[in-house]
């Protein structure tokens, strides 16, 4: 019965809107002369198929196996029906919209090798149009106003296409069949160059040309891209590098980087495969890698030998590098700066009108485009750990608003996240949305870009939750808007619980878990502020705090997170020091003595158990930073003067308290005190103080292990971004035959509280 004729409608769930797959299942059907139609709804794809039967099953193994590269099935129901008389045929019809859907939206992906082919022909009609893109490629997530994904529903719907492009868009056979950013530079967006003032100056391609001239010539200038604003500049000039800092009060955090090719990265930077892998594939994030000492100024990351660096994304980008290898002379690399253009600490700029009023006092030039950015959405930010592991610093660009898949199927219910790096999580069925990176809810503007994602989220998803998680800590704004929303119920989950319940999430984690949590701080449940917890975490998500490193006070509260030097004299106090010229020569010694009167009389202090203030106490302590301009400063500076080819560790003793262990971190700085009074170098005692940490930790991971038969060792916090912690504690939990599992699609960072948020609350819903 191969011939025999058969119909079967079949539902596609998953990324399957805006990456060509319509075009696909047009092209597929007529390879196996089917008819039927194939069409968006608020589910995904809806396929209706006829023909004869073996045809069918060829079309249905080839819908599995052979999708586009940028789409994502994660269902596909397929089902008989009853065959259609009339139908000759195979269409692809109008979207049906409804009031919910269960459809992936498809990130920003990065320009194809087709369309870069097509930029630089002379003899095509995009040569060298800044805005080429097709089925396979472009802007998706940031464009997007609602689903389903068609043009109407995106900031392209103001720019009607011609002639040429709608043919282009109505040919099945036509690369850019229902690519809904198709355009051209008759129909589409236009870029301008604007000087300080906002008027233009310059306009086509003669704009790019202009500001490759001007970049090359020492100038600094914004550039409007997918997610938001770039501030720019050459990457090889000392000079307009400092004179950025300067502008931007940014002394000492490092920038990122593009290179025109990988080849220009590797003049630069050491590279593995791995790297390489990432750096050119269809996200191309930032990539942290090791950078050669002295081709570029170390004024682009002054803190470590590490530097950040992405290749170009988008077609602006390779317009721009094409003319500035034009212009540049022989011995000069073409890696420009590409650092987020935003003020420090709000978000980043995505209107032409909002960088023009905030960025004017940052930049000589503006190059803009009248093609509108609805979502702020910045670069993400990755490293590679043993040439494998993917580690996040930050989640944006390529990979938002892509899921995180979970076990079972949820009620909707939204996390809010921490005050720092905090994004939001709204989870519906078996489905995580974590949003991108918002930032430090510390100002308004980053107050409302948050209310701002949680209304997008909710919009563009059709989820409306039933309950919020929040943290702790009653001053966050994200606490206090959970605490304003009405007829929602409102759970409140410790801070580093969050952290362990998001690893638990991210892997599908159903069973009890040894949680370590490491961090600059949260507020704990007997309100001192936490950062160095092992917990214990039920598979029903209840947890037991049983140990945590050695509290010490924080003088001047808040104060000693800028100024780490008074971290480094609570650590004193603690070994009772008391000889203050000794230490910390750069700090006047009256000020030095009014902390420690404060840390005697416990005036203005409170106790924490945090990692992250150890690192920076014992940053302070050797003299490598007494004040930070940005977080994980100094840990960041103590990280990268280790010597790295020393295998000698400080041993920590671990106490044993009823129902608790204690991790006594004044042993190990009584033995630091030890060696910097034998004029010990301080990258060896750096190196002892990391390699130490690890060993102690592992070995408390193993004690609990063994007295609960507990073997997933769950990971989390920002200290695990600290590459050397990571990786060396991964491999000693291994060798002592535990199973360490930590954030794979989300940063070890407070970006990922909101996610353990949601999910804890998801599971209180279904129980």
């Amino acid at each position: 019965m191969k011939n025999h004729i058969i119909a079967k409608l079949i539902r596609v769930k998953g990324k399957v809107q805006g990456v060509g797959f319509r075009p696909f299942v047009y092209k597929i059907a007529l390879k196996y002369n089917l008819v039927g139609y194939v069409l968006n709804d608020a589910q995904g794809v809806e396929i209706l198929i006829q023909g004869k039967d073996i045809n069918i099953k060829k079309f249905e193994t080839e819908l599995y196996k052979n999708s586009p590269e940028i789409s994502q099935i994660t269902e596909i129901h397929s089902e008989k029906v009853s065959c259609i008389s009339n139908i000759d045929c195979f269409e692809i019809k109008k979207s049906r919209q409804a009031v919910s859907h269960d459809v992936l939206i498809s990130p920003d992906i990065a320009i194809c090798d087709l369309c870069v082919k097509e930029l630089f022909n002379p003899n095509d009609k995009r040569y060298l149009y800044p805005f080429i893109n097709c089925t396979n490629c472009g802007p998706r997530f940031t464009i997007t106003k609602k689903i389903p994904y068609d043009r109407e529903n995106t900031s392209m719907s103001c720019f009607p296409m011609c002639k040429d492009c709608l043919r282009e868009y109505n040919d099945p056979m036509d690369r850019r069949f229902h690519a809904q950013p198709n355009c051209c530079p008759i129909c589409g967006p236009k870029i301008y160059l604007a000087n300080q003032k906002g008027e233009i100056i310059s306009q086509g391609l003669s704009s790019i040309e202009y500001a490759a001239k001007e970049l090359v010539a020492g100038k600094i200038i914004a550039i409007k891209g997918l997610g938001g604003f770039h501030i720019c500049c050459m990457a090889d000039d000392k000079k307009t590098i400092l004179r950025l800092r300067k502008l931007k009060n940014r002394p000492c955090k490092p920038f990122a980087l593009m290179a025109a090719t990988i080849d220009d990265v590797e003049k630069i930077a050491y590279l593995t495969e791995k790297e390489k892998e990432i750096l050119n594939g269809n996200i191309k994030p930032i990539v942290i890698i090791n950078a050669k000492q002295g081709v570029l100024p170390k004024e682009i990351s002054p803190d470590t030998e590490d530097i950040g660096i992405m290749l170009p994304y988008t077609p602006l980008h390779y317009v721009l590098f094409y003319y500035l290898k034009e212009n540049l002379p022989p011995n000069r690399l073409p890696i420009l700066i590409m650092t987020s253009g935003n003020i420090s600490s709000h978000p980043i700029c995505i209107s032409n009108r909002e960088a023009l009023k905030n960025l004017n006092g940052f930049v000589d030039y503006f190059l803009l485009h009248n093609r509108d950015i609805l979502i702020r959405c910045d670069d993400s930010v990755v490293t590679i750990l043993n040439n494998r592991r993917q580690l996040f610093f930050r989640r944006g660009r390529g990979y938002v608003p892509s899921p995180i898949f979970l076990k079972e199927k949820y009620p909707p219910c939204l996390g809010v996240g921490a005050e720092l790096k905090n994004t939001i999580c709204l989870v519906n069925k078996e489905k995580a949305f974590v949003s991108q990176y918002i930032g430090d809810l510390k100002n308004l503007k980053t107050y409302n870009f948050f209310l701002n994602t949680i209304n997008h989220f909710k919009e563009i998803l059709k989820i409306e939750p039933k309950a919020i998680g929040c943290d702790l800590h009653p001053d966050y704004m994200s606490t206090r808007y959970a605490r304003e929303q009405k007829g929602l119920k409102l759970f409140q989950i410790q801070h580093h619980h969050a952290h362990i319940l998001s690893v638990m999430a991210e892997n599908g984690i159903c069973e009890d878990v040894i949680g370590i949590s490491l961090d600059g701080s949260g507020l704990g449940d007997d309100n001192t502020i936490w950062g160095g917890e092992i917990f214990i975490v039920s598979k029903n998500l209840s947890y037991t705090r049983i140990g945590h490193f050695y509290p010490i006070k924080l003088p001047g509260l808040e104060s000693a997170i800028i100024d780490i030097w008074k971290i480094a004299l609570s650590l004193l106090y603690e070994c009772q020091v008391y000889d203050l010229e000794k230490y910390l020569p750069e700090i006047p010694l009256n000020q030095k003595q009014i902390v420690y009167n404060m840390l005697k009389k416990d005036i203005n202090c409170i106790l924490t158990t945090s990692c992250g203030r150890l690192f920076d106490g014992i940053s302070a302590l050797l003299g490598l930073k007494t004040k930070i301009t940005y977080e994980g400063e100094g840990a960041i500076a103590l990280e990268n003067i280790q010597d790295r080819n020393l295998n000698d560790k400080y041993h920590i003793e671990i106490i044993k308290k009823p129902n608790k262990y204690i991790l006594d971190t004044m042993s190990l700085i009584k033995d630091i005190l030890k060696d910097m009074s034998k004029n010990i170098h301080k990258s060896i005692i750096s190196r002892k103080f990391h390699l130490g940490l690890c060993s102690a930790l592992a070995e408390l991971a193993l004690k609990i292990s063994k007295e609960t038969n507990i073997k997933i060792i769950a990971l989390s916090g920002g200290v695990f971004q600290n590459k050397t912690i990571s990786t060396c504690l991964e491999n000693l939990l291994l060798q002592k035959g535990l199973i360490p599992k930590f954030n794979k699609h989300l940063a070890p960072n407070d970006e990922n509280i909101s996610l353990g948020q949601a999910y804890y609350v998801a599971k209180k819903l279904l129980s």
